[in-house]
């Protein structure tokens, strides 16, 4: 399992809690069907001055084709910076809401 963090530089103007919630739950659907996505949380610093994502894969490939020169286009036309991406092996997985540890990925 893989887990990418990706940020956007800091900026001078703070996000409202408000409008990243808006902001965000306007493209969420866009990746309900995200081959080998498990899930994304949406990300905002405290203090509004910078957002990203948190994602948890099945597989790094997948999270290559997802993280590709289109998306990485659209996203810096979008906030302005392109974004930084870390890339995390993810060997084990404490899913508290269903009480199960997980060393591999879930199946559907």
């Amino acid at each position: 399992m893989i887990v990418t963090v990706v940020r956007f530089p800091e900026t001078d103007e703070s996000i409202s809690l408000d409008e990243a919630a808006e902001n965000f739950g306007g493209n969420a659907h866009t990746y309900l069907d995200t081959p080998g996505l498990l899930w994304k949380a949406y990300l905002r610093r405290d203090d509004g001055l910078q957002v990203g994502g948190v994602y948890w894969w099945t597989d790094r490939e997948s999270a290559e084709a997802r993280f590709n020169p289109g998306w990485r286009e659209g996203v810096t036309a979008k906030y302005g910076h392109a974004p930084t991406i870390e890339w995390f092996d993810a060997p084990v997985i404490a899913d508290a809401r269903n009480n199960v540890v997980l060393t591999e990925p879930p199946t559907a």
